[in-house]
């Protein structure tokens, strides 16, 4: 069983996440430097906030160079969850600094009416309708979950598209690259089915 390792840059549900896999008893450790880094053989990038924000955070943190490293030169799988998908984009349109750029996409504004059956942010429970389910989806029947967000990542490519969810308009929830991952939605906060998709993630194989 591959040890999953949670990037500490100061944001996002860590603690959530570890306990997560604790109680599945999956390896798993908070690492929150270069050095902690350097043998990881799973990453979960988690996120909260603003994109700036969040991108700044990183930046500071010193782990950008050894992050890049293990996710674009040694295919190590990756997990971004909420802001952590969306900083795997090249920009967004809620900031003006440049993303990680591991994948050919945009995070754009919610193109919903402001009213009182679409109300920004997007909050609260979910479905999500899967586009596969042989990875992070494997075995998981009527997903639902999680959400917290104003924005949604937009992928130049169809084949990046893990999921899609219906907010007032089709949005993509999920996204794949080879080793990559992202849910725009919290597995961490999504009992079940949260978990489940977790401990998928941490039996994929090595790409």
């Amino acid at each position: 069983m591959y040890k999953v390792s949670i990037v500490d840059y100061g944001l996002g549900n860590i603690r959530a996440f570890y306990h997560i896999y604790q109680r599945l008893n999956i390896p798993v450790e908070v690492a929150a430097t270069v050095e902690q880094l350097k043998s990881a053989q799973k990453l979960i990038l988690p996120g909260v906030g603003a994109f700036d924000w969040a991108m700044n955070r990183l930046n500071d943190s010193g782990l950008r160079d050894v992050l890049d490293e293990l996710v674009l030169n040694r295919s190590v799988p990756v997990l971004g969850v909420c802001v952590g998908m969306q900083m795997m984009a090249s920009k967004s349109a809620e900031g003006d600094l440049a993303g990680l750029g591991w994948l050919d996409a945009e995070v754009v504004r919610f193109n919903v009416p402001k009213n009182v059956s679409n109300p920004l942010p997007h909050m609260g429970w979910n479905d999500v309708s899967p586009v596969e389910q042989e990875t992070i989806f494997k075995d998981i029947t009527s997903p639902r979950y999680y959400f917290l967000h104003s924005y949604c990542i937009r992928p130049a490519r169809e084949e990046n598209i893990l999921s899609r969810t219906f907010y007032g308009e089709d949005f993509v929830s999920a996204v794949t690259k080879d080793n990559i991952f992202g849910t725009q939605f919290h597995p961490e906060k999504s009992h079940k089915w949260g978990i489940d998709l977790l401990r998928n993630f941490a039996e994929i194989s090595q790409c």
